[in-house]
């Protein structure tokens, strides 16, 4: 009996340390995801006194990307508008609340758009408004060409991208084998 617990043991570890193996070479094939996180303000955050113009100047928003709004929870808030309310600081009919009563809200800029921000209760005339423009992401940089002069073997440039993978596959593969046969 104690062999038989034994056996089922070690073929869950197997199957645990196979099913690692797996999940270890599936994350390194997967492509990086490259959203950013924007604390709206830098250190100041979402308060008065802010040019968030400037702060936003020479920034690119990609689709993905987020605003993280750090406020003063019990006086301003985060409403999105159209630009004719953005250039009014009219607050009257926001397209979209994100004030979650936290002092501490996150935006995802999930479509390619224009989006406008303002601070309601009158705080947008002292500043608090936000207008960014959400662009797609550039494509990913492209392989250079391989110089046909180059001393170097051409394997080596593919060595690094498939050889661990294929280590775990190898292994995966292996311990399914051993497991099952």
């Amino acid at each position: 009996m104690e062999r038989l617990r034994s056996g089922i043991l070690s073929g869950s570890r197997a199957t645990v340390a196979g099913l690692v193996l797996f999940a270890l070479a599936i994350l390194v094939t997967v492509p990086e995801v490259s959203a950013t996180r924007y604390t709206v303000g830098g250190n100041q955050g979402w308060t008065t006194n802010v040019n968030y113009t400037i702060w936003a100047q020479g920034k690119h928003f990609y689709k993905d990307d987020w605003l993280f709004f750090v406020y003063d929870r019990n006086q301003m808030n985060i409403l999105e508008v159209n630009k004719t309310d953005y250039e009014a600081c009219n607050a009257d009919h926001p397209l979209h609340n994100w004030t979650r009563g936290a002092g501490r809200d996150v935006v995802p800029l999930n479509v390619t758009r224009h989006y406008y921000f303002i601070s309601g209760k009158g705080f947008c005339y002292g500043g608090m408004k936000l207008a960014i423009r959400v662009e797609t992401p550039p494509p990913p940089p492209s392989a250079s060409p391989i110089n046909e002069k180059s001393s170097a073997p051409r394997s080596t440039s593919y060595r690094g991208k498939f050889f661990l993978p294929a280590v775990f596959a190898i292994g995966a593969a292996w311990d399914a084998f051993v497991r099952f046969w």
